[in-house]
């Protein structure tokens, strides 16, 4: 697969497992399989389970491809993470020996011929407004932005940067959007092209599209 298709980068996050749904749902699970992917990029809010961060790193068989960054409700994180209700919430569903680590706050990796940037979205006020978002991807120094929180999915082009929201794997709700339809996106990059998968859960059957961008000259 990754001999026709490049690098292939799994990108999901917000799980909120098991606060906010049990787990990841069955026909995005059928199609996650080992092997397949070389990195896992993850926006936070794995959940209170370590089991939820093992998965992912299974899926690539070495830890060091899964690139995780902390979530507002994830643990032992940076700037006090895991202090508000939704992290009690999580708290108390599993054995603290059990939570996952703590994760940076901001990481960049280097894929293909991009920069990328990894951020849990929260931290970017005003929420989700691109303006933001941009001054975030500038002091990065990234060609493309990953950012989390926001629930809608897809690939956006701004001010010379392209910003990526995986959306929430297992569909777990916001305060600012109550119904979600479960994503992830799969990412083909070929050096200065990529190509963007995203999959979306709708009605239970599972929605697929498709987008391509190359590198800003």
């Amino acid at each position: 697969m990754a001999a026709n298709f490049g690098e292939l980068i799994l990108l999901l996050g917000d799980h909120h497992t098991p606060s906010r749904n049990h787990a990841i749902p069955e026909p995005f699970q059928r199609m996650l399989v080992p092997n397949k992917m070389q990195h896992v990029i993850c926006t936070g809010n794995i959940g209170g389970d370590a089991a939820e961060y093992e998965r992912l790193k299974e899926l690539v068989g070495n830890g060091s491809c899964v690139h995780c960054v902390a979530g507002e409700y994830d643990f032992g994180g940076p700037s006090g993470f895991g202090i508000g209700a939704g992290a009690s919430a999580d708290r108390s569903n599993v054995a603290l020996n059990n939570m996952p680590p703590s994760f940076p706050e901001t990481k960049v990796i280097q894929l293909g011929s991009f920069r990328i940037g990894i951020i849990g979205g929260h931290q970017v006020v005003p929420w989700g407004e691109m303006s933001a978002l941009a001054m975030v991807r500038r002091r990065l120094n990234v060609d493309v932005l990953v950012c989390g929180w926001r629930r809608k999915t897809g690939v956006v082009e701004y001010e010379g940067g392209y910003y990526i929201f995986p959306g929430s794997i297992t569909g777990a709700y916001s305060a600012h959007d109550p119904r979600v339809n479960p994503s992830f996106l799969l990412l083909a990059v070929q050096g200065t092209n990529v190509v963007c998968y995203v999959y979306e859960l709708i009605n239970g059957e599972v929605d697929v599209s498709k987008t391509e961008f190359s590198k800003q000259k």
